[in-house]
This record gives structure tokens, C-alpha cells and sequence, in this order.
């Protein structure tokens, strides 16, 4: 009789976790299904803007691979020059749009918050910290500002970008950066925690 009830209440625990289980993945589902309409739309927004920019970098004269470091600075301004052209009205949340802000951010909190997210934080400080900085669409990365890595678990959760555009983290915000034009092409204000 002990036996039974042992496997009676055995039995009552496994469907109780199974249902406990069941629920957290119904509700794990709809943001999900959010993340990924604004990831969706995020990389929809990146591939217009790398036509912008292949137009852009078509209008500007090649440069030869021997070309000097001053040539390729005066290259790199003549491309950013042509894309803010193109992009005369850009403005912040063009690309990262509500709905893709809302993911990067559900993506970012669940790593920072998750198993990886000391060594996340460990990767975002091994570099000089940079505060107080606040870039704008279209500016142009200062020189002077190093490159903050962007956590590969992290890289690991966002949208896969095109070889023209690149993550960089500054301060709290997110930067999508034009890598050809060291152009400013989007923000996203406070998006690590």
C-alpha cells in the first residue's frame, strides 16, 4: 500500500511539473513570437539600408588595394558623405524600430540576467569604459572612441548582419555602424541594462 502511494504521489509530481512546464512555454511563446516579428523587421530594415549603401559606394570611385592610408580616409568620408545624401532625413529608430527595440532588448536582458551574464559584463568592461557618449544617425565615429565588443552569447541572440554594418556597444546604447563609411546608422538608447 506505501508502494503505491509513493507512486501515486510520484506520479501526481511529474504531472504537475509537466504541467508547470507546459504553461511557462505557452507563456515563453508569445514574446518569442514578438522577438522574431521584430527581428524580422530589423533585418528587412538592414538590407534596404545595405542597398542604400552598394548604390552609395557604386557612386564613389574604387579603391585600389595599394591605396594609402590618407586615400582610404578620403574614401571612407566620400562614402559617408554619399549615404548621408541618401539618407537626409535618417533619424533615430529607423532601423531599430519599436518593435525590433523591444527584442534587442528581451534579448539582452534574458542574457545579462541569464547563466552568461557575468562573463557577458566581464567581455562589455575588459575595455576602457565609454560614458557619456552619445553618437547620432548619420555622425560619423570618432576616431579618438575605441570599439566596445559586442559578447559573442550576445552576437549569438541578435540578427545576423551583412559584411557593411556592424554591432558596437557605447555606454548603454547599441550602435549599428556602417564598417565601410565609420558611419553612425542607427541607435538604440539604453539597450543594455
Amino acid at each position: 500500500m506505501i508502494k503505491r502511494t509513493g507512486v501515486g504521489t510520484l506520479g501526481c509530481f511529474i504531472a504537475l511539473t509537466s504541467f508547470v512546464t507546459a504553461a511557462q512555454s505557452k507563456t515563453a511563446v508569445k514574446p518569442a513570437a514578438e522577438d522574431t516579428r521584430g527581428f524580422n523587421e530589423f533585418s528587412t530594415k538592414v538590407q534596404q539600408y545595405v542597398k542604400l549603401h552598394r548604390r552609395a559606394e557604386s557612386a564613389v570611385p574604387k579603391l585600389r588595394h595599394t591605396a594609402s592610408p590618407a586615400l582610404i580616409a578620403a574614401h571612407q568620408q566620400a562614402l559617408a558623405e554619399k549615404i548621408r545624401e541618401a539618407r537626409k532625413n535618417a533619424r533615430l529608430g529607423d532601423i531599430f524600430t519599436p518593435d525590433a527595440a523591444l527584442a534587442f532588448r528581451h534579448a539582452t536582458d534574458r542574457e545579462f540576467q541569464g547563466a552568461h551574464g557575468k562573463n557577458a559584463r566581464a567581455t562589455i568592461q575588459q575595455g576602457e569604459p565609454l560614458k557619456n557618449v552619445h553618437l547620432r544617425v548619420n555622425q560619423t565615429y570618432p576616431q579618438t572612441l575605441p570599439y566596445t565588443s559586442v559578447p559573442p552569447t550576445l552576437l549569438l541572440k541578435f540578427p545576423k548582419l551583412p559584411d557593411e554594418v556592424a554591432y558596437r556597444i557605447v555606454d548603454h546604447d547599441l550602435i549599428l555602424l556602417d564598417v565601410k563609411a565609420n558611419l553612425v546608422v542607427d541607435v538604440l538608447p539604453k539597450a543594455l541594462p
